[in-house]
């Protein structure tokens, strides 16, 4: 570590995760030292951040990570008056109309139970609702194969997702991170630690401590320091929808079948469905396979929302979920043997709400060497080496 307080910190990666750190850091009283954010591409035509379903959750497996959702949440509540920059609040459109997730099965329903009294011991509000409650309360919901629903009543929805970074970005400027537009393309190493990251141009940035911010491409950034990082590029593709008939209070429903969907407005929808593992491989390019729609996700959604049977799709997008294909947890911290590298990775699809939560973490151990609020320690670098995954069952 660095003297604590006063390093010049270097992040690669400008995305909502790498912005979030910086911001967090400049805003710290006790930070002395400087932050300079590497970002390739400042339109973030390709990055996760620009591209994210962008919701919000606390129905975690993982203690930690329902901890997380939980700061997660109370920031984006109060999101205008943290990131306003002169004046001007900005608007992310926090809607918290929950997660209903669906269990078709006993063994599924005894998986909610159990993930439901984790999650009410710290704090978070979910109901488990059985079938007729559902109906009641979703009537146009189809509930004759389900055997339980868990859904957040409070402190889960969805919000705008690319104004979160934007702000994150806007105020960690205003705070004094400086940001360089350039690609870089390693690590200068001086014995047992990084000294500088070198760009495209030749040119370097030295640094002190530096942070591998770098989302779905995170490994490439590792490997410039000799770090395998079990972090993959994993396509995932979005589709927009509308539907005539109205759906009244509608969640973000997880159905049993593995699709996913949400309001987006008025008669709009979002909707995915991850792909099996034999068809997810690493790097696959950013083109929407709109089989997949066709195939896997439409006859699902008409099953358990019969007015989706008259759904029509208006657009569709893809991006990539930085996957930790290691335990489909964050990886958080300091690496142990290269010891002014800082990891913040492999979210797999929940980097834009954990972001917040995350970049005050690894803000804290760039200033004061330790975690001061929320303990990450549980997503540290350690458990890789050691090969004791935390297994995050609930990542869809």
């Amino acid at each position: 570590m660095p003297q604590v307080g006063t390093p010049r910190v270097v992040v690669v990666g400008g995305g909502v995760i790498g912005s979030a750190i910086a911001c967090f850091a400049c805003a710290d009283p006790a930070f002395r030292g400087s932050v300079t954010v590497i970002e390739r591409d400042p339109t973030y035509a390709r990055a996760s951040s620009a591209l994210s379903a962008s919701s919000i959750r606390q129905q975690f497996a993982s203690p930690v990570n329902i901890a997380i959702g939980g700061f997660g949440i109370a920031f984006l509540r109060e999101a205008a008056e943290h990131l306003a920059v002169d004046g001007e609040r900005p608007a992310l459109g926090l809607v918290e109309r929950g997660y209903l997730y669906l269990a078709a099965t006993r063994d599924g329903a005894d998986t909610l139970r159990r993930h439901h009294a984790t999650q009410r011991e710290l704090g978070a509000q979910i109901v488990l609702l059985d079938p007729p409650a559902l109906r009641a309360r979703f009537p146009w919901l189809a509930v004759d194969d389900l055997t339980l629903g868990a859904l957040g009543e409070r402190g889960e929805g969805w919000f705008d997702g690319y104004s979160l970074l934007q702000a994150f970005r806007r105020k960690a400027r205003a705070l004094g991170a400086r940001y360089v537009a350039a690609e870089a393309t390693g690590f200068a190493v001086e014995g047992p630690r990084i000294a500088a990251v070198t760009l495209a141009d030749g040119a370097r940035v030295d640094g002190d401590v530096f942070v591998d911010a770098a989302g779905p491409w995170a490994a490439e950034v590792a490997r410039w320091a000799g770090v395998d990082l079990p972090v993959r590029a994993r396509r995932r593709c979005v589709f927009v929808f509308a539907c005539p008939t109205p759906l009244p209070a509608c969640p973000l429903v997880i159905d049993p079948a593995g699709p996913w969907f949400r309001p987006e407005g008025e008669g709009r929808f979002l909707c995915g469905v991850s792909p099996g593992e034999a068809d997810d491989p690493d790097d696959a390019p950013l083109v929407v396979d709109h089989a997949l729609f066709d195939e896997a996700l439409w006859p699902r959604l008409a099953a358990r929302v019969p007015a989706f049977e008259a759904l029509r799709v208006t657009g569709s997008w893809a991006g990539y979920y930085e996957y930790n294909t290691f335990d489909r947890n964050g990886i958080v911290g300091f690496h142990p043997d290269v010891r002014n590298l800082a990891f913040a990775n492999g979210f797999s699809g929940h980097g834009m709400q954990q972001a917040p939560a995350v970049g005050r973490g690894v803000a804290e151990l760039l200033v004061h060497g330790g975690y001061r609020t929320l303990d990450l320690a549980p997503l540290a670098f350690d458990r890789i080496v050691t090969g004791t995954p935390l297994v995050e069952a609930n990542v869809i």
